[in-house]
């Protein structure tokens, strides 16, 4: 009884099937999929960063001669 014990113990198949049916939880990430910020190419993402710059610029520029802060100098 013992002996039988001692050869389950020894026995590494036990500790294959542990290893097999045990998830580690690693994902391996492949790296031809390209990363992407909110499903966007970098390309794009440069094109919304202009636009909101232009369009904060124009937006100031307007307040400015809303509030007469600023004028031009033909009128």
């Amino acid at each position: 009884m013992l002996d039988d014990l001692r050869k389950n113990a020894s026995d590494n198949e036990f500790l294959d099937e542990i290893d097999e049916d045990f998830d580690y939880g690693y994902k391996l990430s492949s790296s031809s999929r390209a990363k992407t910020f909110l499903g966007m190419t970098p390309i794009q993402r440069l094109v919304i960063a202009v636009m909101i710059l232009l369009m904060a610029c124009v937006m100031g520029s307007f307040l400015l001669l809303v509030t007469e802060k600023v004028y031009f100098p033909f009128v």
